[in-house]
């Protein structure tokens, strides 16, 4: 198969599957090595952008996804009738802030952070997909560990955690007990 042939798949497998393909179902599907496909989706993805072409492929982590630009929402959102969507309040953005800069983390700690309960603001960060438990501290209580979810780097625009901006070094000092080993078979 020619590069030409491998972009027109990996198009249509992402078209097709919708949500984010990882790299290596790419690769089990094509049976092409992963750092030939990397190279190739690195050219797609300069492409698609190059061309300004009206969908763009997202990477978020090991995983690809076609998605409409959003430049051109202005358009897209006079063809779709608009879904409600309830914003975050106050302290779900906050509570989302503390687990993204400091995961993994579990709920005591976001509240000594916080210096209040933050049950409601963790049930609605799980019903919108933004964080999850990533597993249990090995300790008494087994309390639940929580972390970002691929959804939350999507919706903030953002292909790792690693790229999220720099903190407040207020912020950044403020520790808490350092989580090293847990369970994660949850």
């Amino acid at each position: 198969m020619d590069n030409r042939e491998i972009k027109s798949i990996i198009e249509a497998l992402l078209f097709t599957w919708g949500d984010p393909l990882s790299l290596d179902d790419i690769s089990d599907v094509l049976e092409v090595d992963r750092q030939s496909l990397y190279e190739v989706m690195d050219e797609m993805i300069d492409d698609f952008n190059f061309n300004r072409r009206g969908i763009q492929i997202l990477q978020v982590n090991d995983k690809y996804q076609l998605s409409t630009r959003p430049e051109h929402f202005e358009w897209i959102k006079k063809l779709c009738t608009p879904r409600v969507n309830k914003t975050l309040s106050n302290a779900a953005l906050e509570t989302l802030s503390i687990i993204a800069y400091k995961q993994p983390i579990t709920k005591a700690e976001i509240e000594i952070i916080r210096g209040v309960k933050c049950d409601k603001a963790i049930n609605t960060l799980i019903e919108k997909n933004l964080i999850k438990e990533i597993g249990r501290l090995d300790r008494t209580g087994k309390p639940i560990i929580y972390g970002t979810t691929d959804d939350f780097l999507k919706c903030f625009g953002l292909s790792t955690i690693e790229a999220l901006p720099t903190l407040d070094k207020d912020f950044a000092d403020n520790s808490t007990e350092d989580i090293k080993d847990f369970d994660n078979t949850k």
